[in-house]
């Protein structure tokens, strides 16, 4: 069974930077996309990022939008996050994710339901 395991995950003071990664295992997938969620306590799991592997095109939410660097190697099915200038907004739980179906127009990403795989999520706090 194919698995994503994250790593990276900490507490950082506001402003400060933390770089999460993600590595799958196990039973191999050919992944489209590969992308990242967050969900922090009593709201929805929300998109924060996503890199597609034929084009390397990225998009991202308006919330990390100039702050956040998705890179990734789909082919290794590999995805990091770089997060600078973290603000404690962005306290949550980080899931990464890998679709197996490609889509043309970005956003289509932006639902969790589009994404097959996921991890186990890792926990970034940012202190204000």
């Amino acid at each position: 069974q194919a698995r994503l395991v994250e790593s990276g995950g900490g507490l950082v003071q506001a402003g400060g930077s933390l770089r999460l990664s993600c590595a799958a295992s196990g039973r191999t997938f050919s992944s489209a996309a590969m992308g990242w969620f967050r969900q922090a306590p009593g709201k929805e799991r929300e998109f924060v990022a996503v890199i597609k592997g034929n084009t390397g095109s990225v998009y991202y939410a308006d919330s990390v939008k100039g702050r956040f660097t998705i890179s990734g190697d789909n082919a290794e099915n590999t995805v990091r996050l770089q997060m600078n200038s973290l603000k404690p907004e962005d306290t949550a739980i980080y899931y990464c994710a890998a679709s197996t179906s490609y889509y043309s127009w970005n956003f289509y990403y932006e639902e969790k339901e589009k994404f097959d795989y996921w991890g186990q999520g890792t926990q970034v706090t940012v202190s204000s």
